[in-house]
């Protein structure tokens, strides 16, 4: 007995429906009228049975999507340490992106923790600073009526998203509702794109990790910096794309390459829901979970070598190329690949290992764009630049910094008056004190008589000798005749400042004793 489409979960439709990704059709097919007869279970009385079901891990109800292989557990000690590692890192991210950001690619391609991921994908795209930026924006966007020329097609693709996940699996329900506010925010957010049926898949994976807000900031991202162009109207930048993959694929297996140049098969029949969706649609969803880990920090690189992967693997070989005789054969061996290819653990190897650069990529971008001018003229659609990843994007836009302000070292009740600017602080007790033994000390030295000039002398030690001077002055005349010889005048200044510095330490000692 036939299964129906929705029974995969968030795998490929079934074999011999239209392709996916376009926007005029996504994920229709021949037995989409069972799946919306599944999915269409919405009221507590039918959900309630429904409900009865096993969840898995994902969320997503067993029997519908766990059967897809093998899934990589990680050990639980293992799992603690990543989740240690991770928040530190996102409570420094700034600190990390700026001197550790080759750190921050390793451990994505190591897999985010569940826990942490919706909050690291927020901060990998730049989500979190465009909520920063924009307080409540997509309030105003939610309250707002929305054009229902976008309303209506989007009401009708809610419960084709994931069916059989346990936010989306009752229709009219929170997983739809929020689904459907982050659409619409979007299409009044840039009316002149407005909705792309592939946008409704990427959402509601955002939606399974972070609510309605944040998700609608990391669809914009995604949407403007990492595939820019991919939702317009005429869908010219998801062309150029397929072309950039076919030529890649020349280098990375030349026997898919010429077996498809053979057959005359356009790219856009097999990777147009491939990187409208960012693989939601295809893989089993561990593989999809670790792809967007890479993706949100990488960028489009990793979509590009997943594409590669699975086009090497599934018509890589003489073997597997004679098993497709034509167009026919083709399109459907990419449609139902191998489980083994999608196997989390040895697709994360491959994609790591594939070497296909963010500059292969710029370059091929320039030579394409230049042969779409030649043959067709200019693009209609002026898409802004493509940012590679978590490092380009936060270049382009930094985040707020908080103003640097000085951390006072005396620091005072919270009730207690500021002192003014031209007031002097009040210095602590210690302090006052120590000015009060000071001042009494410099009083009592103050009133004790000044010694004479002969004291002087005298203290002076074995300097010079002792002579009986007068208190008065004499007068300069008299004192013209005694003047001692030049060479002596200097031991007698010196020992009359040495003993001024006596004096003077003396006093000090006092004070302080």
């Amino acid at each position: 007995m036939a299964k129906s489409s929705g029974e995969n979960g968030p795998r490929a439709p079934a074999a011999g429906g239209s392709l996916s990704g376009t926007r005029e059709s996504l994920a229709q097919g021949p037995d989409a009228a069972a799946t919306d007869e599944l999915s269409s279970l919405g009221s507590d009385s039918e959900a309630n049975g429904f409900a009865e079901r096993r969840i898995d891990k994902f969320g997503f109800i067993v029997g519908s999507q766990g059967a897809e292989g093998a899934l990589e557990e990680v050990p639980l000690e293992v799992l603690r340490q990543r989740e240690s590692k991770w928040l530190d890192m996102l409570n420094n991210w700034d600190k990390w992106m700026a001197k550790k950001h080759k750190k921050i690619r390793l451990r994505c391609q190591k897999g985010i923790p569940p826990s942490l991921r919706g909050r690291a994908w927020q901060y990998l795209s730049g989500g979190k600073v465009k909520l920063q930026q924009n307080p409540g924006k997509f309030d105003e966007l939610d309250m707002s009526p929305g054009d229902p020329k976008w309303l209506d097609v989007i009401e009708r693709d809610l419960h084709r998203q994931f069916p059989f996940h346990e936010m989306f699996v009752s229709r009219g329900g929170h997983g739809q509702q929020d689904l459907f506010r982050v659409l619409k925010a979007y299409t009044l957010y840039r009316p002149e794109e407005g909705y792309c049926q592939a946008q409704a898949p990427i959402a509601a994976v955002l939606l399974m990790h972070m609510p309605a807000e944040q998700a609608f900031w990391c669809l914009v991202q995604i949407c403007e910096k990492y595939l820019p162009g991919y939702y317009s109207e005429k869908l010219e930048a998801i062309q150029l794309d397929g072309e950039i993959l076919f030529s890649l694929l020349q280098k990375v297996s030349p026997v898919a390459h010429k077996h498809l140049s053979r057959q005359k098969i356009d790219p856009l029949l097999y990777m147009t829901e491939w990187f409208m969706c960012a693989f939601a649609r295809t893989l089993p969803w561990s593989s999809v979970l670790r792809v967007w880990d890479m993706f949100f920090c990488e960028g489009v690189k990793i979509i590009f070598r997943v594409g590669l992967v699975l086009l090497k693997h599934a018509l890589g070989s003489p073997e597997k190329v004679k098993a497709c005789q034509g167009q026919y054969e083709t399109i459907e061996r990419l449609r139902s690949l191998s489980p083994k290819i999608m196997q989390e653990a040895f697709l994360v190897q491959e994609v790591v290992e594939l070497p296909v650069t963010e500059r292969q990529i710029e370059r091929e971008h320039l030579i394409q764009l230049r042969r779409w001018q030649e043959t067709r003229g200019e693009l209609q659609c002026r898409s802004p630049p493509r940012l590679h990843g978590a490092k380009a994007i936060l270049d382009a836009e930094p985040g707020p910094r908080p103003a640097l302000q000085p951390s006072p070292s005396i620091r005072l009740p919270p009730d207690a008056p500021l002192p003014s600017s031209k007031a002097k602080p009040k210095p602590p007790k210690q302090v006052q004190k120590e000015q009060r033994k000071r001042t009494k000390a410099s009083g009592q030295l103050d009133k004790t008589p000044a010694p004479n000039q002969a004291m002087v002398v005298a203290a002076a030690g074995d300097a010079c000798p002792p002579q009986d001077v007068s208190p008065k002055d004499p007068a300069p005349q008299d004192l013209a005749p005694q003047d001692p010889a030049p060479q002596d005048s200097a031991p007698q200044d010196s020992a009359h400042h040495h003993s001024q510095e006596s004096l003077t330490s003396q006093e000090s000692e006092d004070t302080y004793l």
